[in-house]
């Protein structure tokens, strides 16, 4: 069975940056299982992977605009550590969720300097290529449950929501 939309596909991958520094990987024991068409992984490796079959592997770059997006300096903004109020720590790499407009976002504190706290909404690798090397372990057609839900329920068909 072919990598189509509505079949869940198991891989096994590693994921570099342009330095060649690996930034995740599968565990061996445990392949990443997903549901192809649905929004699942990023777009460009979804498209890379379409059409494969069991046992292909791959070593695919994606651009940022196929895969966390390009980098918005729009998304980061300097705050007072006031407004912060209540959380305590507060340094670079710290994650948090901020209220916006748009509704919830996960940002990062990038910065503190003196009372000023950056915060920024990019995804960690927005603006990056990323390398892929991907070895494709499974292929099967997705359980109704699994389509209705939108994503790969475990081995035994459950999943906790």
């Amino acid at each position: 069975m072919a990598v189509a939309p509505d079949c869940v596909v198991t891989i096994h991958y590693t994921l570099k940056d342009d330095a060649g520094e690996v930034l995740d990987r599968s565990v061996p024991e445990e392949p990443l299982a997903y549901l192809h068409g649905h929004g699942n992984i990023i777009p460009g490796l979804e498209k890379q992977l379409d059409g494969k079959n069991i046992g292909d592997a791959l070593t695919v770059t994606i651009a940022p605009a196929e895969g966390y997006g390009e980098y918005d300096d729009r998304l980061v903004q300097s705050v007072p550590r006031r407004a912060l109020r209540g959380i305590k720590d507060v340094k670079p790499g710290l994650r948090l969720q901020a209220q916006t407009p748009e509704g919830s976002r996960a940002v990062i504190v990038s910065k503190v300097l003196g009372d000023m706290v950056t915060l920024d909404g990019n995804h960690p690798l927005a603006g990056k290529s990323l390398h892929f090397d991907v070895r494709i372990e499974d292929v099967r057609a997705a359980t109704e449950e699994e389509l209705s839900h939108g994503h790969v329920h475990g081995p035994d068909g459950h999943h906790e929501h």
